[in-house]
């Protein structure tokens, strides 16, 4: 596939992710309306919808999968898809905030507290949190997609999959700690439960253990691209 080629799938899916965010906020911003719950942050952050949360769940899970969907389409090798389907996600979560913003003047920073996800337990935590973890995906996915290593095995770096996943189960401990401890009282406590303070020093180095991946390849990338250039001066100078 063409460099330029692989370029335009990237701003198409791109674009897509965007317009899933604007559809995404949306539906947030109708739904917290009808609840009074634009900013999440207060007394009593989550309480019972009746039918609201049977159709809710369900459609955030639809979201995923039509993000997801999206990125397989465009890859043409199980690498170039999952890269597209990082891209989508990252892309999808950044601008789902810029466009609450726009809508509803919320967050108010990016340290604004957010409910991020309701399953297995509520994940809380600010607004900056998955932004970083949305720019880490996208530019993983950018590598993976648009710089593909041929015969290459994508799990062959086994050693950053490892630091990479012990990072996400960081993260997602630090999303729902609070969630955790209130859920040895009962169901009252976490719909009612506010976090005090995030845990950003282990947050950072979750980050940092996801960030494996993206620093391998990123590094695989520089050493071929001097390669290349050496080869190319090589070749000049004869």
């Amino acid at each position: 596939m063409k460099l330029k080629s692989k370029w335009h799938r990237w701003w198409m899916v791109v674009i897509y992710a965007a317009a899933m965010a604007w559809v995404e906020s949306a539906v947030v911003f109708y739904l917290r309306s009808m609840i009074d719950r634009i900013e999440p942050y207060q007394p009593d952050p989550l309480p019972i919808i009746g039918g609201f949360a049977s159709v809710e769940l369900p459609r955030e899970l639809a979201t995923l999968v039509m993000l997801f969907a999206v990125g397989f389409l465009a890859g043409r090798t199980w690498r170039a898809r999952i890269g597209y389907a990082v891209i989508a996600f990252g892309v999808w979560d950044v601008f789902y905030y810029v466009f609450l913003k726009i809508i509803c003047g919320w967050p108010h920073s990016l340290l604004d507290w957010d409910v991020l996800f309701l399953l297995p337990l509520p994940w809380w935590g600010p607004v900056l949190a998955p932004g970083l973890i949305s720019l880490l995906l996208i530019l993983w996915g950018t590598f993976a997609c648009q710089f593909e290593r041929k015969h290459t095995p994508m799990l062959s770096s086994w050693r950053a999959w490892i630091l990479n996943f012990t990072g996400v189960a960081l993260a997602l401990y630090v999303f729902m700690a609070d969630s955790i401890a209130a859920a040895h009282h009962n169901l009252d406590a976490i719909r009612s439960m506010l976090p005090a303070r995030f845990n950003w020093p282990l947050f950072c180095a979750a980050l940092a253990l996801m960030s494996a991946p993206v620093l391998q390849i990123g590094r695989e990338f520089l050493l071929r691209s001097r390669v290349k250039s050496e080869i190319t001066k090589q070749s000049a100078e004869f």
